[in-house]
């Protein structure tokens, strides 16, 4: 294991995770860290030579439908199930 993280970074990750660690915390988290880091290059040691990079686990396509601009006038429709109207326009309480 390369000793990549020392009390430094240990601080610094403590204080972006607002957390309060122990001596013996720290030297845990010292080596935790240090252990992600090893499995890390450990992955990088994989061969990867033509599998093709992915964001899901699946086959993930786009299930929306086409944006279609439809000219139509249904305020009529619109304004049937309103409580109240005017000129054409829901009425709604004067909100400050």
């Amino acid at each position: 294991m390369i000793n990549r993280i020392d009390d430094e970074t240990i601080k610094y990750v403590s204080i972006l995770a607002k957390l309060e660690l122990s001596g013996e915390e720290r030297e845990r988290a010292k080596k935790d860290m240090g252990r992600m880091l090893d499995y890390i290059d450990k992955l990088g040691e994989l061969d990867t030579e033509g599998v093709e990079p992915m964001t899901h686990v699946f086959p993930v396509q786009n299930v929306f439908r086409e944006d279609v601009v439809t000219n139509s006038d249904i305020r009529e429709q619109l304004l049937a199930n309103a409580p109240e109207q005017k000129d054409g326009m829901f009425v709604v309480p004067k909100t400050v």
